[in-house]
């Protein structure tokens, strides 16, 4: 994607830099888009934050790291969106405190630090980040609230519907998204595979009755 269409593109995904001072385009911006492939870490826990992260095309996915390895997600940025970490670790001049990686092959552009300042002396691009919080910070109690007080296989289940029917990942990286162990993840998809709501494969998890796993999704806890 060249210079010029990733402009047009920009203001498209984000109206409200069509504000701001200096403008996206302008030289001393200092914008350039790049393109990362699929699994680029872009920043990292406890790291001096470098700018901050406008997508253009693709996905990254924020999450944070326990002490005994473990990693939790925290929340996705797609195209139009922006990333919470990266800007509340601008407005305070302090390290990161999680670690983004690209989930597809993405196009992205780095806004500096002292450009980010300035752009958010423009109300509209401030009201923006602002509502951002908002936004997030919803998101996030609702993840406080299913990692402290709902069952496993409940968020399990939830993690496996709206993916499809055949899905193609692995039992790591749903513990990864889960915030648990991948051998607690096994034991409860074997429970599934029981029941007869889910067929296991390699690398491989195929739906086989989605209305069982709606059902406990929805199935208030006692």
């Amino acid at each position: 994607m060249n210079a010029l269409a990733s402009m047009a593109l920009l203001i498209d995904l984000y109206p409200s830099l069509a504000q701001v001072q200096p403008a996206p385009a302008a030289p001393e911006s200092g914008l350039q888009p790049f393109e990362v492939p699929a699994n680029t870490v872009l920043f990292s826990e406890n790291a001096p934050c470098q700018g901050f992260p406008l997508v253009l095309q693709g996905e990254i996915k924020v999450s944070r790291h326990s002490g005994d390895g473990r990693s939790l997600e925290l929340y996705r940025v797609v195209p139009g969106e922006l990333c919470l970490v990266s800007s509340a670790c601008l407005f305070r001049a302090q390290p990161l405190t999680a670690f983004g990686i690209t989930t597809k092959a993405s196009t992205l552009l780095l806004v500096k630090p002292d450009v980010f300042t300035r752009w958010l002396e423009q109300p509209a691009f401030r009201d923006e980040v602002l509502g951002l919080f908002a936004e997030r910070m919803a998101d996030l109690t609702s993840l406080i609230d299913a990692v402290a007080f709902q069952r496993l296989d409940r968020r399990l289940a939830a993690a496996l519907l709206g993916r499809g029917q055949q899905l193609n990942l692995t039992h790591q990286t749903l513990a990864d998204e889960l915030g648990t162990v991948r051998e607690m993840v096994t034991r409860l998809l074997r429970r599934f595979e029981r029941e007869g709501w889910v067929s296991l494969g390699r690398e491989q998890i195929q739906i086989v009755n989605g209305a069982a796993l709606r059902t406990l999704v929805s199935t208030q806890p006692t």
